[in-house]
């Protein structure tokens, strides 16, 4: 078996086109189109789809390292990347357990098709494990939903939704169904999305009033709560893994940026190159130390969500956990860059400002840093005493 080429799915030339658009998007606030042309174009929609089904046949650990790759060159162009590599890589989770129902996101991706994520919702703290959208059954097996998701990246481009909600009506009520609905006129895109950093994703609000998923897109309904179910673990797995992924691919663009300035910056008072600097020199090793943990971490528990590993309850504080050390490692290695880059830095043209901001936005993704350590605590602890 050949050695897996990263550059052969992310050629250089094609990150840095992606590299030289992401300034632009950030500033005018728009999605990048052309780098989901491109993308599609080579294939990387369908990374995680099987080959016998039309895709690269690629594993969570592979595409894991193609995401840190194109993160160095556009942070939240990986990101809203990823949303869709969730779902092709739960439906990766569920055929490789031979769980059924999630072949048509396979096809789809080969097609050309974008998905989208359609999880969070303002003030909803449970998350996967319950829904304020109202998901009501149709006489013909499939449902429609009702509400409202939040940090729905790709909200420009995607095809399908992916979403959850909550069924209160049927016999065997409360369940949580797991769908996808297409794009119509019950599906109301917000153009809310002017923040911080990570603009590119375009991950705006979205209002759904009766959006219809027919029987074949329904693809679970489950209790609700924690749940051993595989759409959980699909999810909680993969999402997990990716996030991490492209916020270490920030995290080495910073690295490599404060590398490459110390050897063009030079002392007035000596000199020398500011990488002859004991201080900075020190400043930089600790970037390295930090970002040197992130990779291999993510390749072994990517690959033991690709080996079908059971780590049975562990599973959760080992993912959460993962995710929480790539985003508190990132924001230090960003803001040691910064340091080392100096006053030019805080200036909007400079690649390290938009790092900076961009790299922000990883407290908000689930798990969050309050839930990652009630997970630890839990995992190492108990069950807090009710």
């Amino acid at each position: 078996m050949s050695a897996f080429d990263p550059a052969a799915f992310l050629p250089d030339d094609l990150l840095e086109r992606i590299r030289e658009r992401a300034p632009i998007h950030d500033r005018e606030n728009t999605f990048p189109q052309q780098d989901l042309d491109e993308l599609r174009a080579a294939g990387y929609l369908a990374i995680l789809v099987p080959a016998d089904r039309g895709g690269a046949g690629l594993g969570l650990a592979e595409a894991a390292i193609l995401q840190q790759r194109l993160a160095t060159a556009a942070p939240a162009t990986a990101l809203a990347i990823n949303m869709h590599l969730v779902w092709t890589g739960v439906a990766k989770v569920f055929s490789d357990r031979g769980v059924p129902g999630l072949e048509f996101v396979q096809d789809g991706a080969v097609a050309g098709e974008v998905f989208a994520f359609g999880i969070s919702e303002g003030g909803n703290d449970l998350v996967l494990f319950g829904s304020d959208t109202d998901a009501l059954p149709t006489a013909d097996g499939g449902y429609t939903f009702t509400g409202t998701k939040i940090f729905t990246s790709l909200a420009p481009v995607w095809t399908k939704l992916g979403l959850h909600g909550l069924d209160t009506t049927s016999a065997d009520a409360p369940k949580l169904v797991f769908a996808f609905v297409e794009r119509t006129d019950a599906v109301v895109t917000g153009d809310d999305w002017d923040t911080l950093g990570m603009r590119a994703t375009q991950s705006r609000t979205t209002r759904l009033s009766g959006a219809v998923a027919s029987a074949e897109h329904v693809v679970r309904r489950i209790d609700p709560g924690p749940n051993p179910d595989p759409i959980v673990f699909g999810i909680f797995s993969v999402f997990e893994v990716l996030l991490a992924s492209v916020y270490t691919g920030l995290a080495r663009r910073a690295l490599d940026l404060a590398v490459e300035t110390a050897h063009r910056r030079r002392s007035k008072s000596t000199g020398a190159a500011y990488s002859q600097d004991p201080d900075i020199r020190w400043r930089i090793a600790d970037m390295g130390l930090a970002y040197d943990a992130l990779p291999p971490q993510i390749r072994a528990l990517a690959r033991d969500v690709d080996e079908r590993v059971d780590h049975g309850a562990r599973w959760f504080t080992l993912l959460s956990g993962l995710k929480h050390r790539a985003i508190t490692t990132a924001k230090q290695v960003v803001d040691e860059a910064m340091l080392v880059a100096g006053g030019g830095s805080y200036f909007s043209s400079n690649e390290l400002s938009r790092l900076y901001r961009d790299v922000l936005a990883g407290a908000f993704h689930p798990s969050d840093p309050e839930s990652a350590h009630a997970t630890a605590a839990s995992a190492w602890l108990g069950p807090r005493e009710t």
